[in-house]
């Protein structure tokens, strides 16, 4: 897609019910984020996210889908500790998980770890700029690269992670500048989120994308869907309908054969008043 200058959609889904909908609207990347520590679980941070959450989401994800790439995500300390903590991560996101890919953050100082596992046959899509599962080194979720050595370090790292095999990059919340400066350096496709409009695609959360939130949308994201709206409207309607007993009706309700209805009121079954 890159060499035939060809936007890449990426998007994330954490279930079923998403990933096909994403299917059925021809998205080519599916990514299962440790994003879904923070919108799927509530935390502040990604980093709560296990393992075998992850595992646990990216098989719900598998399951529905047949056509897209699905790389799901390292989440925080199962990579980093060593090349063979790394390695068996990596492994159980494929073997038990389903992931076609996995991603994971970091660049210099991860090249080894991903030169390491693409060795072993798993595609890996690698993460710099804004890494979430750093947010305590970074002092929050700060856009990245802004000065001099911060966007030396960034080409450096996009550099290394290409060199050791990853076959794509997800640029994050950095000065578009920057962005356009590393997919131009680059052969593989970079993904941005928050890295301006020439990365060679972008990726956005799915609650973002939706509009499911309202209380905090990220400058990076764009609500193509007002879906939290009406949701909470449909709640109203339901909880008002109990309320008043006007739901459900018949039209929602079964029945139950006149024989066997009349059996149970001969045998003394039925309720007598006042019981």
């Amino acid at each position: 897609m890159k060499d035939g200058h060809q936007r890449i959609p990426v998007i994330t889904a954490y279930d079923a019910p998403s990933a096909k909908i994403a299917q059925l609207a021809e998205i080519p990347i599916i990514l299962v984020g440790d994003s879904l520590g923070m919108v799927v679980q509530g935390h502040e941070t990604p980093i709560p996210v296990t393992l075998e959450q992850m595992i646990y989401h990216t098989s719900m994800v598998v399951r529905a889908t047949t056509t897209p790439l699905i790389i799901g995500d390292l989440p925080f300390m199962t990579y980093s500790i060593s090349v063979e903590q790394a390695m068996t991560s990596a492994a159980r996101l494929m073997q038990e998980g389903g992931a076609t890919a996995v991603k994971l953050e970091g660049g210099q100082s991860h090249a080894e770890i991903i030169a390491r596992i693409v060795s072993a046959g798993i595609p890996v899509m690698a993460h710099i700029g804004l890494t979430p599962q750093s947010v305590n080194q970074l002092g929050g979720m700060k856009v990245q690269g802004r000065d001099l050595d911060a966007a030396r370090r960034l080409l450096l790292d996009a550099e290394a992670v290409q060199a050791a095999g990853a076959f794509a990059i997800v640029l994050e919340s950095m000065p578009a500048e920057l962005g356009k400066m590393i997919t131009e350096n680059l052969r593989i496709p970079t993904i941005g989120i928050g890295a301006g409009v020439n990365c060679d695609g972008q990726v956005q959360v799915w609650h973002d994308l939706m509009g499911i939130f309202d209380d905090f949308v990220p400058r990076h994201a764009k609500h193509y869907a007002d879906i939290g709206t009406t949701m909470r409207t449909a709640l109203r309607a339901f909880a008002d309908d109990v309320r008043a007993g006007s739901f459900p009706t018949e039209d929602h309700s079964f029945t139950m054969k006149a024989d066997v209805l009349s059996a149970l009121t001969l045998n003394g079954t039925e309720p007598h008043a006042g019981d």
